[in-house]
């Protein structure tokens, strides 16, 4: 593995061999530390939104689950 840093990236070189799963988790949670980065929201108003959007999303699908 190589990992060499430029003015504007981080550059990782992995050999062609490494996983893939797991490789692609990795570059999950890579691409949420990206997004989230410079973010100002506080765990509680992260929370309210995640139930907020389950909360609708159930509502949509209920019918899908329960008969």
């Amino acid at each position: 593995m190589v990992i060499e840093r430029t003015n504007k990236e981080v550059i990782i070189r992995l050999p062609s061999y490494v996983n893939t799963d797991g490789l692609q988790r990795l570059v999950d949670y890579l691409t949420y530390k990206e997004a989230t980065a410079k973010s100002k929201a506080k765990q509680s108003d992260v929370d309210a939104l995640a139930t907020e959007v389950k909360k609708g999303w159930w509502t949509k699908n209920r019918s899908r689950f329960v008969k």
